[in-house]
């Protein structure tokens, strides 16, 4: 090392710069260390005792952006030091380019570089190539170890594991659980904000008003429009988790959504995923240039079974996410093991698909539906034979007897347990459309009450008098009449031209559903479920179904709403 040191050894000082990632602040690599063996370094090799120590902890080589580095190259430039003394050279940089500007500089202010560990000297071309033969491997190293570090990352996100980061207010993570739970004082907050802004649409006023109430934000600051608009925007309060958005971890430059790491049903959530999806709506319509305000909102997305499928062997929900493009363009949604997404050892249950539960639970529904209209009466094997009826039900070998015996006794009674009214068609919240529902039912009664009446006077063997006969007809036909006219009335404004695109939508998607239930022998799921809006089967199927079960990858039980639970048997493989 002495070939670089100056004759003028009384004039010379050195600047010591030290860097440690959090992670390494352990062992040999600690700053304490460092700063020992930098310290004697300069005073018995270098034969210098004045120095200044520069020290950055806890921050990464990926770039030159710390404080304490940048305030020594600003005194390097003064001319006060005569050497930059390094643990390793990675301390300063492990990016090639970012060395090589600074290495540049140093030259050019005549300032000596030193580096401990690999012992060159760049006063000489040897040393100088060396230099740079150790720079190309170091970024090579960094290079792949990001490239490692990135696949683990991503191996775990798609276990739905969380890769770690800043928890978003309102929630708490816990670290032995490996699980997030609610700060239930910050979640308040959060559910005021989303209120309010679903009542004013104003981020100003809502940060405002929350700074003059006191309310207290995570680090004690006061609210700023930003904090507010974040946490209006974060899908992680619907429950979702979403990873690999954003290009190099930058929230600047998002990835393409089919790159996207999406898990729903991750965690608790503190809103539901309709009022997070409708207040992005607002949010974009109050942007300049945003939707139209005669817009309205679709929801994407949809998961059909989330939220019911739960894991058959340890009983956890299953978290919904999607699942790669198919070749046709088709993205199915996959539910996985909640609990096995945090911990692998814990449950061993598979994945399954739409393509494979869709199918399933759909024919087995249009299963039931054919034996309750079929009006027959069939032996407890016999049923099971003709639910199990369809290529989704290849592998089951048989259907719980329990099962049976209860849709047996329901069929005895003319029901099925799988009654349906979809809001859209029966309780539309237009109070116009409600009043022609309710006169269309009253008068349904009426007629069957005529009905019964001229039944009753053609059959009665106690010979009712003409009179009251004639006198009952008038009262109901008079009340028919009366509610005809005002059907007629509030049938242009209930059911005309001001439909929307939406409703419309919806209702012929409903009747596109039920005529596939009662008359497709067997159902192709994917067919059926991209020509129609996704709610709509969604909501039906949250209406009749309890609980899916699923285990290895198959339906191991159903429970519908009445209680009534059907198990099914596999083959053996």
């Amino acid at each position: 090392m002495s070939s670089y040191i100056s004759d003028a050894i009384s004039t010379q000082k050195v600047a010591i710069y030290i860097r440690v990632s959090t992670a390494m602040q352990i062992d040999k690599d600690s700053l304490q260390v460092q700063k020992r063996e930098l310290t004697a370094y300069s005073e018995m090799v270098l034969g210098i005792k004045d120095y200044v120590i520069f020290e950055d902890p806890g921050y990464s080589a990926k770039n030159t952006d710390r404080p304490d580095y940048q305030r020594m190259m600003e005194r390097l430039r003064t001319g006060e030091f005569s050497h930059l003394l390094v643990w390793k050279i990675d301390r300063i940089s492990r990016n090639l380019l970012d060395f090589a500007q600074m290495y540049a500089e140093l030259k050019r202010l005549g300032v000596a570089f030193v580096s401990k560990n690999e012992q060159f000297d760049t006063s000489s071309a040897i040393g100088e190539a060396m230099l740079k033969i150790i720079l190309v491997f170091a970024e090579l190293e960094r290079n792949m170890t990001s490239e490692r570090v990135t696949a683990v990352m991503l191996s775990r996100a798609n276990n739905g594991q969380w890769n770690g980061g800043r928890v978003p207010y309102g929630y708490k993570w816990d670290k032995e659980a490996k699980e997030f739970s609610l700060i239930e004082s910050e979640a308040k907050i959060v559910r005021t904000i989303y209120d309010m802004y679903e009542e004013y649409q104003s981020l100003a006023y809502i940060c405002r008003w929350l700074n003059e109430n006191n309310y207290p934000t995570k680090n004690g600051k006061e609210w700023s429009i930003t904090t507010i608009h974040k946490i209006l925007t974060n899908p992680f309060y619907n429950g979702s988790y979403l990873y690999n958005v954003y290009k190099d971890g930058k929230a600047v430059s998002k990835r393409k959504p089919d790159d996207w790491i999406v898990f729903e049903d991750h965690h608790i959530a503190i809103v539901t995923v309709e009022r997070f999806d409708r207040i992005q709506f607002l949010l974009k319509r109050n942007r300049r240039g945003g939707v139209p305000e005669t817009e309205s909102y679709v929801r994407k997305n949809i998961h059909i079974f989330a939220g019911i499928t739960k894991c058959g062997v340890c009983g956890a929900l299953m978290s919904a996410t999607l699942d790669k493009r198919r070749a046709d363009g088709w993205r199915p949604s996959i539910y996985g093991c909640s609990r096995r997404r945090k911990n692998s050892s814990v449950c061993s249950n598979k994945y399954v698909s739409d393509a494979a539960l869709g199918p399933f639970v759909f024919n087995y529904v249009a299963n039931i539906i054919r034996v309750k209209n079929s009006g027959k009466k069939y032996s407890p094997e016999t049923l099971g034979k003709k639910l199990l009826q369809g290529t989704a039900f290849f592998s089951v070998d048989h259907i719980g007897a329990s099962g049976l015996e209860q849709l047996s006794d329901l069929l005895a009674r003319g029901e099925s347990g799988l009654e349906y009214k979809p809001s859209y068609i029966v309780e539309e919240t237009d109070a116009k459309v409600s009043e022609y529902e309710m006169l269309r039912e009253k008068h349904r009664k009426l007629q069957t009450a005529m009905n019964r009446l001229q039944t009753v006077f053609l059959y009665n063997e106690a010979e009712t008098p003409p009179t009251e006969f004639i006198l009952e007809r008038e009262k109901i036909t008079s009340e028919m009449s009366a509610i005809e006219k005002r059907m007629t009335e509030l049938g242009g404004e209930a059911f005309g031209d001001k439909i929307t695109d939406e409703s419309f939508l919806k209702k012929a998607s409903y009747f596109i559903m039920v005529e596939k239930l009662l008359d497709a022998k067997n159902i192709d799921y994917e067919k059926y479920i991209r020509g129609i809006d996704e709610q709509v089967p969604r909501n039906f199927i949250l209406s009749i179904i309890e609980r899916i079960d699923v285990t290895d990858g198959c339906v191991s039980a159903i429970t519908f709403k009445n209680g009534m639970k059907h198990e099914f048997f596999y083959k053996e493989q």
